[in-house]
């Protein structure tokens, strides 16, 4: 076997920056080969990535980019298992490098990192994952605004609007972070989920112990209160007046919401 000298060690480790003794042993494996010894680094950290795939990644950061025009944004949820590798700068570079793959090429482009980030997986020893990509074009006089919960950055949105300020834009965007609809508006909600959630209601002890000719009655209330009213944005009260539904304060500056995104990390 070579005799591996400190100074090679080293030299791998700043190469690869996998720790010093991974970095031993893969060189003593190699015969000192550093070309064979980067390889097994990079096979040997594919594999242990693949071995964490199944952990949450509950930790992470969501970030964004918006163009200066507001007519593009992107965003972008890159997914860890703690706190402290969430804060890591390999993460953290890797989470914008990623950012700035969706904004040049779009969704799905982050697939182009994957071997990047089985490698960083390895070298940190969590299971990382993308867990959420986006980017949105303006259209049609559409202005783009982002948002991301401080100070952990683990929940954000991106939105679209139509007519209104980037101030208004802006709390329509932590509205949605915060209240998290599903839908827009309720033409936006399915058929099939309102008659499933009709039928929930009806089929409640709530209901049932009421007078059958009420019940329809009682439904319908319970569905725009409960359901359309915690779902649907624009029924949504808004989180800025209380006094108020989010459609009230789009419809006081003409504005109307035509997309958003929200990615929340947890566990």
């Amino acid at each position: 076997m070579a005799e591996i000298s400190a100074a090679l060690v080293k030299e791998l480790r700043d190469q690869t920056g996998a720790p010093m003794m991974d970095c031993k042993r893969a060189l003593q494996e190699a015969n000192g080969d550093m070309e064979a010894a980067v390889r097994i680094l990079r096979e040997k950290g594919m594999a242990g990535a693949a071995k964490r795939s199944d952990r949450v990644t509950p930790e992470g950061k969501v970030g964004y980019r918006l163009a200066e025009d507001n007519r593009r944004g992107t965003m972008v949820a890159v997914g860890c298992e703690t706190e402290p590798v969430s804060n890591n700068d390999e993460f953290l570079a890797f989470a914008k490098k990623v950012l700035e793959t969706v904004e040049a090429n779009g969704p799905g482009a982050e697939a182009e990192l994957e071997e990047e980030r089985a490698q960083l997986a390895g070298r940190l020893g969590e299971n990382i994952v993308v867990a959420g990509a986006a980017r949105f074009e303006a259209v049609n006089g559409g202005l783009i605004s982002a948002y991301a919960h401080p100070p952990r950055n683990k929940i954000g949105v991106l939105l679209q609007v139509r007519g209104g300020s980037a101030d208004l834009a802006r709390k329509v965007a932590m509205h949605i972070a915060a209240l998290k609809p599903n839908w827009i508006g309720r033409d936006d909600v399915p058929a099939e989920t309102v008659s499933q959630e009709r039928e929930i209601y009806l089929g409640s002890d709530e209901v049932q112990s009421k007078p059958e000719q009420a019940r329809d009655k009682i439904v319908e209330g319970m569905l725009n209160k409960r359901f359309f009213g915690a779902s649907v944005l624009v029924e949504q009260d808004w989180i800025h007046d209380s006094s108020k539904k989010v459609g009230d304060a789009l419809g006081d500056e003409g504005a109307e919401v035509l997309e958003f995104e929200r990615f929340e990390l947890s566990g």
